[in-house]
């Protein structure tokens, strides 16, 4: 959970970056790789990570959500300008309209008290989660993944070095 809005500004903005480096590594092609058939598809996920952001209005934050609703766009550089722009409208909003002491508030959420601080915390490893999936759709696709939280198999052997399996 989260206590100091500037821990969650700088954990965001450092867990932003590298999603936006697997959503700039994507292809409009890929976006139509399926977890499996009749399952949800690269594009899909992307796009949930877009929208599932705006989740945070539930919370009494108030910023704008995705520019196409629901509908996922056939453009990967759309999804990825669209991720660029309301994570850091999440950031603007959480600055500009909570104070620390605003984390320790609970909102109702399924049925249950969340602390503020504990929703940005579930928002932050909710990226990851899904990110972690869409690497593995992508490896699948064929594209070459970014470096996340190190290199990439691709990356070591370019490297001269021997890849760990």
């Amino acid at each position: 959970m989260f206590v100091k809005i500037n821990e969650f500004t700088e954990a965001w903005a450092e867990e932003s970056k590298l999603t936006e480096r697997v959503m700039g590594a994507l292809t409009d092609a890929s976006l139509s790789q399926p977890v499996a058939e009749g399952r949800r598809t690269l594009g899909q996920i992307a796009w949930h990570l877009v929208g599932s952001i705006h989740y945070m209005t539930h919370c009494g934050l108030e910023f704008a959500g995705p520019s196409s609703g629901e509908r996922v766009p056939a453009s990967a550089a759309e999804i990825a300008e669209e991720y660029r722009r309301i994570s850091e409208a999440l950031l603007e909003a959480i600055r500009s309209q909570w104070t620390d002491e605003q984390l320790l508030a609970t909102t109702e959420i399924a049925g249950e008290p969340w602390p503020n601080g504990a929703s940005l915390r579930f928002t932050l490893m909710h990226q990851a989660h899904h990110r972690g999936q869409m690497t593995v759709l992508m490896r699948q696709a064929g594209l070459r993944l970014p470096d996340i939280y190190g290199p990439t198999y691709e990356t070591w052997i370019e490297q001269g070095m021997e890849p760990l399996a």
